[in-house]
């Protein structure tokens, strides 16, 4: 079973979304987590409404939203992965300083506790510098990979690093096999 986290960079949510089709055509059990802010915000990508019930189409769940409904995602419901497809740079510092303040942070904290993968696939305008320190740090932590990462419009976002989400089946396979996919910069 998958813990999907879904973070606000709605710019890419539809790119994730497909992801998250293809895995569950695979056949993975997958349980829908959004932060809070994915869970409530109408953006001229999505009504959130909209976007909810699409989630709930394709995993047949309930979305966990709340830092209180996350927090047993670790110890009580054990999950054998878990892939967060957007993850904002701000989620991103928070889990390099174990801040565990949103759905997002709490759901990937109480996972990683018991050294379970987690798949991240970033979407920052500020990875190459204000959270360039945060990717380095979750690089090096056990259990944690991630999607393969390119720039997405190097003149007008020069600090700008997007995850490849078509390859997210690939990278969470390689993940499950405890192996990093190459390469992490294309």
């Amino acid at each position: 079973m998958i813990g999907y986290v879904f973070c606000g960079s709605f710019c890419t949510l539809s790119r994730s979304l497909v992801a998250l089709e293809e895995l569950v055509r695979a056949g993975e059990e997958v349980v829908p987590i959004t932060s809070e802010r994915v869970y409530t915000t109408d953006t001229r990508f999505f009504r959130a409404e909209d976007f909810l019930a699409r989630v709930r189409e394709l995993t047949g769940r309930d979305i966990i939203h709340t830092v209180r409904d996350a927090e047993p995602l670790g110890p009580k419901v054990v999950l054998d992965a878990m892939i967060i497809a957007p993850c904002t740079g701000n989620t991103l510092a928070k889990l390099s300083l174990g801040i565990t303040d949103t759905a997002a942070t709490m759901a990937a904290k109480a996972h990683l506790r018991a050294d379970r993968p987690l798949l991240i696939a970033l979407a920052s305008n500020d990875a190459m510098s204000q959270n360039l320190t945060s990717i380095a740090t979750m690089l090096i932590r056990k259990s944690v990979y991630f999607v393969p990462l390119t720039q997405d419009d190097p003149p007008r976002k020069p600090h700008s690093l997007v995850a490849d989400f078509s390859r997210i089946k690939e990278a969470y396979g390689a993940m499950m096999e405890g192996r990093q996919l190459r390469p992490l910069f294309v």
